[in-house]
Parts: structure tokens; sequence; C-alpha cells
């Protein structure tokens, strides 16, 4: 259920979505959760992988969207901490709704329906913090709290919903799934400008790349 990228990189093919494990110095750590059906794959797949429920430590979450946040209902009662961009933390949390003054967000508020909120408890990040080994990079358009992580010490980019993969080359988050494509593209240049070079990719969507992943990336920066 789980394929290896890279030495303690795993990539979960949920089917339309992607997740991603990471054994990062031995803090186990969960990238995104897909569907609210997703939660025993993404349970098995830790098996897959030789770990338990219980050595699982953290979730980092790239954004707030039904189809990566859906599973974590499957880890409610497990010792684990959830991490997520500051403006997107409060959906995640039930705090606050999608607005319905954007034609992403009247979606997202169709979506929650289907959402629970988590137990566990959630961490808001910012551009520049740390979790483990990873860096956190503002990239907001597709939602308006999206973030992406790179690891330099697994040359490894989370990049979530900020490109998606399509016939071996990255594209943009589209307009009908982004809050302001403008400002997707704005954050794929700055995430050119700032990141370090990464082998392993992986989008949220499409087929990770297990080399070359930053100038792959570059190829779409060059367009936009």
């Amino acid at each position: 259920m789980v394929t290896a990228l890279a030495d303690a990189v795993w990539w979960y093919d949920l089917r339309g979505v992607n997740a991603a494990l990471v054994d990062d110095d031995g803090d186990l750590t969960l990238v995104d959760a897909g569907m609210p059906w997703h939660g025993n794959t993404l349970i098995a797949g830790l098996a897959d992988a030789g770990y338990e429920l219980r050595d699982l430590d953290r979730i980092l979450l790239t954004h707030f969207d039904v189809d990566h946040v859906g599973g974590l209902p499957a880890f409610d009662g497990v010792d684990v901490t959830i991490y997520v961009g500051e403006r997107d933390a409060p959906l995640v949390t039930g705090e606050r709704d999608p607005p319905l003054d954007n034609h992403k967000g009247a979606f997202q508020r169709l979506a929650t329906s289907v959402i629970d909120a988590p137990d566990s408890p959630v961490v808001t990040l910012s551009d520049g913090d740390t979790v483990g080994s990873f860096t956190v990079y503002e990239t907001p358009g597709h939602t308006p709290g999206h973030v992406s992580y790179v690891s330099e010490r697994y040359s490894l980019a989370l990049l979530g919903d900020l490109v998606r993969e399509d016939s071996g080359r990255f594209e943009p988050s589209p307009w009908l799934l982004s809050y302001d494509t403008d400002e997707a593209a704005r954050s794929v240049k700055t995430f050119y400008e700032g990141a370090p070079d990464f082998e392993v990719a992986v989008p949220g969507h499409g087929v990770p790349f297990q080399r070359d992943g930053a100038d792959r990336f570059d190829r779409l920066a060059a367009t936009l």
C-alpha cells in the first residue's frame, strides 16, 4: 500500500490523491491524510513500511481540502500532533467555515459536511518555521493557507497542490480548484526562488518524481 521513493520516504497512492510517510530521524511523519474513507489505508500503510500506529508522531498538512484532511479522524486517540498553515488552521479545527464568496471556498463549504474535525492538537505554521528536518514555505493560492515542505536531509519536497503532475511534468493549480490562480503562480515563483535543490518531489496529485525534482519544478516556474 506504500511505495518507497527513497530511504525513509514512502508514497501513498490513494487513487487520485497522494500522501507521504517519512521517518524523519526517528519522528514518523505522515504528510496529508486523503479522503474520509482513506483512514484505514493510511494506517495499513504504516505496517507496510514496518511501523505500528503508535509509532506515528505527527501529521503535516499542506492545506485544507477534503481530499487532504478527510482521513484525520482515523488518528483520533493516537498521540500525534497536526501541523498546518496558519490561514487554513481554523478550517481544519472547525473554528471557521470556508467563505462562500469564493468559488473554491463555496465548494469547500459543501465538503465540510463529510469532514470531522480532528481530536489531536493542531499547531499553526508560518513561512520559515521548521518541523524536524522540514522547512515550511508559505505557498498560497490553491488555498489561502497552503504550505509546502522541504527537507534538505532527505532531498525531499512535499508540494501539496501548489502543483500537480501530468504526463511527466508539473502544472500549476487550475482556476477551478484554486482560490486565486495569480497568487498560486506567484507562489510557484517564490518557492522556486527560495527553496533549496531537491531530488524527490511529491505533488498532491499525479506521480511523484524520485530524482531531478527541483529541475522539473524550475521548468514550470520558467513558463510563468
